[in-house]
Formats: structure tokens, C-alpha cells, sequence
């Protein structure tokens, strides 16, 4: 089982993006990536469009092993 923020983690290196450029890419902060990235909290749907399409990635690879309780 893995989580989104995991798998946002994994796939975002697999791209070598760091944080802080892909904030810029996807027009959010740092922090944000972090937050998500640590499952604090999770990105709006419009931001996981962003983010499929930025790392040019599908929604069900980005949420694969996530179970839903």
C-alpha cells in the first residue's frame, strides 16, 4: 500500500524535479509540494491535473496502491 504523496514524491523525482522548481511549474509553493508530499494534505483535483500534467504521468499511475477506507 502507498500513499499520494508517496507516489507524488517517486514520480517527481523519476522526472528530476526538485521541489522548489516543480512548486514553480504548477504555480504553488515549496511548502505546498512538501505538505503534499508528507500527507498532511492533499491537492485539489484541479492541482492533481496540474500535477499529471506536468510530470506527464496519468491520474491512475499517480494513485496506484492507494487504498481508499
Amino acid at each position: 500500500m502507498s500513499t499520494l504523496g508517496e507516489n507524488l514524491k517517486n514520480l517527481r523525482k523519476l522526472n528530476n524535479i526538485n521541489q522548489k522548481d516543480f512548486a514553480t511549474k504548477i504555480n504553488t509553493t515549496q511548502q505546498r509540494i512538501s505538505e503534499w508530499e508528507c500527507n498532511k494534505i492533499e491537492p485539489s483535483l484541479y492541482n492533481v491535473i496540474k500535477i499529471i500534467n506536468v510530470l506527464g504521468t496519468t491520474f491512475e499511475e499517480l494513485t496506484e496502491g492507494i487504498e481508499v477506507d
